[in-house]
């Protein structure tokens, strides 16, 4: 099982330990995986037993009352990618745009939450392109249903995820010349944003990872990104990747800053995720614009 299969097997098994799916459901997704018997029970188990152990949540949440952007609308676009290969994507336009945003979404595919968050960052001035990983098996919207579409995710091998996200890089180049660039990244694609930057791409000025686990072993040398790292205080399994991630970022000298949100769990800035929590959604986003303010508009 390589790198990013065994995250996704985790996120399954910590989606029924917090009881956002059945036990069959989860056997059902980690078959889908390849994990099967008594390696797909032992990992639930284990999931449920860490659980027991973990901070109680609160019983309830305050609403944020952030003003919020309206978001613009997206379009389906393609584009060229490697070797001739076509890419799908959505494409938000700002009217004045004060960078270009590449957003990575979560591990399942391109989903209508993602291409809400294209529209809302064209909203607040910059123009974003949603790419979908799973262009080259006719996209996120070919799969009978999101967890098949995670299973071939999970097939893919990352070389192929660079090469995608940096031709997606290319396009947000060619649509908004000019412009400063960054990436931001959710759960699975918070992973990808930190292997683009250990990729070495030199062309983004920012980035933002929302609790993504950082790569095996990765360098940040050779970026050029000022890193802004999102994190949830609950989220335990992505959280063991977070000094890795410092110490690179520390390595590589690039200006960076880790926000871990108090009370939260992954997943908290999806509003269709049961982990959903608003306030902290509404601050990471404010959090958000002011980097890119400071690192993409100046």
């Amino acid at each position: 099982m390589t790198e990013f299969q065994r995250y996704l097997a985790e996120e399954v098994a910590e989606d029924h330990a917090d009881g956002l799916v059945s036990r069959r459901e989860a056997l059902r997704r980690l078959g889908l995986l390849g994990l099967t018997g008594g390696a797909a029970a032992t990992l639930l188990a284990g999931a449920v037993a860490t659980e027991a152990k973990a901070l109680t949540r609160g019983a309830t949440r305050a609403a944020s009352r952030a003003a919020e952007v309206a978001a613009l609308p997206t379009r389906e676009i393609t584009f060229r990618g490697p070797r001739e290969r076509r890419l799908l994507g959505a494409w938000a336009s700002a009217r004045s745009p004060r960078g270009g945003v590449l957003v990575i979404h979560e591990n399942r595919g391109l989903t209508d939450s993602i291409r809400a968050v294209a529209g809302r960052l064209a909203g607040s001035g910059y123009s974003a392109l949603a790419i979908d990983l799973l262009s080259a098996e006719g996209g996120t919207k070919s799969f009978a249903d999101e967890f098949e579409a995670m299973a071939a995710l999970g097939a893919v091998a990352p070389s192929r995820f660079v090469a995608d996200l940096k031709a997606g890089v290319s396009e947000l180049r060619r649509r908004v010349p000019g412009k400063k660039l960054a990436a931001v990244g959710f759960c699975f694609g918070g992973g990808m944003t930190w292997l683009l930057l250990a990729s070495k791409e030199p062309r983004l000025s920012a980035a933002v990872p929302f609790y993504g686990p950082f790569p095996d072993g990765g360098s940040l040398v050779g970026s050029n990104a000022a890193v802004l790292g999102v994190y949830a205080e609950l989220d335990t399994r992505v959280n063991a990747s977070r000094s890795a991630a410092r110490a690179a970022l520390r390595k590589a000298g690039l200006t960076h800053s880790i926000a871990t949100f108090p009370g939260v769990d992954h997943a908290f800035f999806n509003p269709t995720s049961g982990r959903h929590d608003p306030a902290a959604a509404a601050a990471a986003y404010r959090r958000m614009l002011s980097w890119f303010g400071t690192h993409l508009a100046t």
